[in-house]
């Protein structure tokens, strides 16, 4: 049995325990009906949260063996594990995997936004939810992965209408690759969620991703953007375990035809499983 097919299993493994855990328990989760936009809420002292992120991107890649354009499905995934700290802040260690096909099959596969690594991260929020006309949190992280160091700081912004949701992430990265390169990456998000029944949430999201190289020379690149995705989203919220999709479409460079190595297709789907402990 490969590496990868014991990770794998493992790792179901341990998703399965938790969800029975959770699902025994009186743990009180941190649902996020929004796959890209965090919400200021924080989970409570002594509580935390295991959430498993897959991304779906629909692109183009070349046969290694006739040379041809064909499509590809790629995939990122990554695992965060939360706790807070007191009610106000909340640490969590991510970790991040990016299954990449047999070179001798497909080549031209892009660089997608995550890289085999791990993060950490902090959240803290102001007040409580609804004592100020906006509620605000700050987040700050840190990422090391195969191809480079990442510094992330977001400034959470959410308002409350009713069973209405309106949250935007300002959102700011600094790429340090082990290259010398350096750059700043823009990804700010915003999102609006109803809440039909505490078990069912749907709303609308978008975001952007732009990044801009120091001293860059020559015309940007395709996959430096900026790109901007918009779609639907769902959230379904059984107490201590949640799954929240977003299915995002292009809004930017409509007329562009995609190229191997293009990590930005048309579609980006995100889903998000979260379990309580």
């Amino acid at each position: 049995m490969s590496s990868l097919s014991r990770l794998m299993r493992a790792s179901l493994a341990g998703l399965v325990g938790l969800s029975l855990l959770a699902l025994t328990s009186s743990a009180r989760a941190n649902p996020r009906p929004l796959p890209f936009t965090y919400q200021s809420e924080s989970l409570a002292k002594g509580t935390g949260e295991v959430e498993q992120f897959i991304d779906f991107i629909p692109t183009q890649v070349t046969n290694a063996n006739s040379g041809a354009p064909t499509h590809y499905l790629a995939t990122q995934f990554q695992t965060e594990i939360e706790y807070g700290l007191t009610d106000r802040l909340e640490i969590a260690l991510y970790l991040m995997f990016v299954p990449q096909p047999n070179p001798s099959v497909f080549t031209g596969v892009p660089e997608l936004t995550m890289g085999n690594g791990a993060s950490q991260r902090i959240r803290y929020r102001f007040a409580d939810p609804g004592a100020w006309p906006v509620d605000v949190a700050v987040y700050g992280e840190v990422t090391e992965n195969d191809h480079e160091l990442e510094l992330e700081a977001k400034i959470i912004l959410q308002r409350r209408i009713g069973k209405l949701r309106l949250i935007t992430n300002l959102w700011a990265e600094r790429e340090l690759y082990y290259t010398n390169a350096r750059e700043w990456v823009l990804n700010p998000t915003l999102g609006a969620t109803y809440e039909f029944s505490p078990k069912f949430h749907l709303g609308i999201e978008g975001w952007m991703r732009a990044e801009y190289l120091d001293n860059q020379v020559g015309e940007r690149e395709f996959d430096q953007g900026p790109h901007v995705f918009v779609g639907p989203a769902f959230m379904f919220n059984f107490g201590p375990v949640w799954w929240t999709t977003g299915a995002y479409a292009r809004v930017t460079d409509p007329h562009h035809d995609n190229q191997a190595g293009d990590a930005f297709g048309r579609v980006w789907v995100r889903t998000v499983v979260g379990l309580g402990f």
